[in-house]
């Protein structure tokens, strides 16, 4: 079955920098599309970033452009997302999903969060 599991989140200061991945299983990541989500606590969950898999286009939220790369490693079917010059707001549980789609879906140009498959979250704490 479709299986995504997140890793690589924990404590960072502010200015620090994280890698975090989202290894897949149950299917061919060659083929789809991966996003990155964040829940803040108290708020409501928000699309970070995506990767196609057609021309491997990427799509960033506004706050994290310049800051956080996308990437991915199909041989190892695994997602990354480097974040560097972390901020305190960017603290949450971030997680990766797909609803098995080639290409990222954007709805009034933020990412579509009605995706079908879900990891259980990685939790990023950005503090001094």
């Amino acid at each position: 079955q479709v299986q995504l599991v997140e890793s690589g989140g924990g404590l960072v200061q502010p200015g620090g920098s994280l890698r975090l991945s989202c290894a897949a299983s149950g299917f061919t990541l060659d083929y789809y599309a991966i996003g990155w989500f964040r829940q803040a606590p108290g708020k409501e969950r928000e699309g970070v970033s995506c990767i196609s898999s057609s021309d491997d286009s990427t799509y960033y939220q506004d706050s994290v452009k310049g800051r956080f790369t996308i990437s991915r490693d199909n041989a190892k079917s695994t997602v990354y997302l480097q974040m560097n010059s972390l901020k305190p707001e960017d603290t949450a549980t971030y997680y990766c999903a797909t609803d098995l789609y080639s290409r990222c879906r954007l709805v009034n140009g933020f990412l579509d969060g009605g995706m079908d498959y879900w990891g259980k979250g990685t939790l990023v704490t950005v503090s001094s």
